[in-house]
């Protein structure tokens, strides 16, 4: 069996805690693991960890890169120049086993956000899939629904399968009288995004329902090369693997998902599956409280008091705060849109940024400056690299830093300092065992990461 996981979700529903260019799946939320390596490590309960194939877009590849490598010597990541939703995502990776192994096998596909603690039960429905999907069935896992959930897609089904049962319908996010429908009727299941079928199945599948985007094949080729070409990706329509196939195929199959489950698709999601105090609340950070109920606070960098708070949601960041009623979780999507539509940064990026080599804040910044600190973990390295439009004056903090600066190198201990000018080709290092944290004041007329001209990197980034 192969694996493919879909780790390129914006996580919007999330905000603040998730940003576009940090979403969901790179939080550790629940756990000390991110909700993308907790997958990573459930998919490799099923299959050897050499079969699991992530597939993600170019702003999030380097950290998932970084976040899989954790897990295993030699990750296989691919990236999208674009995102174009779930089919042609798809479409690639399955393209990719094919090609890369010679093979047709069954395939996994999951999400990278769903928490799941069961794995026990997950593998189980997981083979009585694999047999579903050897005879040639497209294989969906339901879910069971035990109240009447309007912020997820739904699936009735017709006629039972030795095990499980043929697909009637797909349809929509209900209102909530019709969900009450659903329920009653019995014979529906919550869609839970992940599928089973052989490589061979889907492809033909794709080629008969959605030919725009089985035309890929003619211009990848990954036994050369894992490159995928920009301006043939961007001609490929942005449709959900749902639209493209599975609401028009004959072959699709539904299993029950005997395992827990929750897509944790908001804070009411993160609300519920955490755990509570006697007045079922839910206190993460630094939270003082009196008297309230029935309510979740999360605070990430600073102290957060309330008092006689019901049914309220509380979301703290360095940058950002969200207080909402928990039964308006699903409506923070709105405030995400509407700052993406402002020009608003807060929706797309922490101050806070990881990078494979570590991380940087933002601390301070005005017209024609900013300021960060920087955070290189050991043995780790920036680019080779260079700014069209700021110059760059470091200070080291803490830590021993190697400055790569013309073809010159400078070894640096705290309180010295360093002027990176416009153009100067420059890196900074960390070749010891201890932290380097270095602060950084920027100043130029652009102060924008796509300033950046790579020359050498060891995370494959030039």
């Amino acid at each position: 069996m192969y694996g493919i996981i879909l780790a390129g979700g914006s996580g919007s529903r999330l905000w603040p805690l998730s940003r576009e260019l940090y979403p969901k799946q790179l939080l550790n939320i629940i756990s000390d693991k991110s909700l993308l390596q907790s997958t990573y490590e459930r998919m490799a309960t099923c299959m050897p960890k050499e079969n699991i194939i992530s597939i993600t877009n170019t702003k999030h590849a380097s950290n998932v890169k970084m976040q899989i490598a954790e897990l295993t010597e030699k990750p296989a990541i691919l990236s999208e120049p674009v995102a174009k939703n779930t089919a042609p995502a798809i479409s690639l990776a399955v393209k990719y086993i094919m090609q890369t192994t010679g093979k047709d096998p069954v395939i996994l596909v999951v999400p990278s956000d769903h928490l799941i603690k069961d794995n026990e039960k997950f593998l189980s429905t997981v083979k009585k899939g694999e047999k579903l999907a050897e005879e040639g069935y497209i294989v969906t896992f339901g879910i069971k629904p035990d109240y009447p959930e309007t912020g997820y897609g739904y699936i009735n089904t017709s006629e039972p399968l030795e095990t499980g049962y043929k697909v009637k319908e797909f349809v929509e996010k209900p209102d909530l009288k019709t969900a009450e429908k659903y329920i009653a009727a019995g014979t529906y299941f919550w869609n839970s995004g992940i599928f089973m079928f052989k490589a061979s199945v889907m492809m033909k599948e794709i080629e008969k329902y959605a030919p725009d985007i089985f035309k890929i094949e003619e211009v990848v080729d990954f036994t050369k090369t894992n490159d995928i070409p920009f301006l043939e990706f961007d001609k490929m329509p942005s449709i959900s693997i749902d639209y493209a196939v599975m609401e028009k195929s004959d072959k699709i199959a539904l299993l029950k998902l005997e395992s827990d489950w929750n897509d944790l698709g908001s804070w009411q999601s993160i609300y519920d599956v955490s755990n509570k105090d006697e007045h079922n609340n839910v206190f993460v950070g630094h939270v003082i409280d009196e008297g309230s109920k029935n309510s979740f606070v999360y605070a990430s960098s600073k102290l957060v008091t309330t008092i006689g708070l019901e049914d309220t949601i509380i979301v703290e960041t360095d940058d950002a705060v969200l207080a909402c009623k928990k039964d308006r979780a699903q409506d923070v999507k709105k405030i995400f849109e509407t700052l993406k539509k402002q020009n608003d940064n807060t929706h797309l990026v922490h101050k806070t940024v990881f990078r494979p080599w570590g991380f940087y804040t933002v601390i301070a910044q005005g017209n024609g400056f900013q300021t960060k600190i920087i955070h290189v973990n050991p043995g780790q390295k920036l680019s080779l690299q260079s700014h069209n439009h700021r110059s760059e004056h470091w200070v080291i903090l803490n830590g021993t830093a190697k400055v790569i600066l013309e073809g010159k190198e400078l070894i640096l201990s705290p309180g010295h300092s360093v002027d990176i000018p416009v153009k100067a080709i420059h890196s900074l290092q960390n070749p010891y065992k201890e932290d380097v944290e270095v602060i950084e004041v920027q100043k130029g007329d652009i102060l924008l990461e796509e300033d950046i001209i790579r020359y050498e990197d060891m995370y494959g980034r030039v």
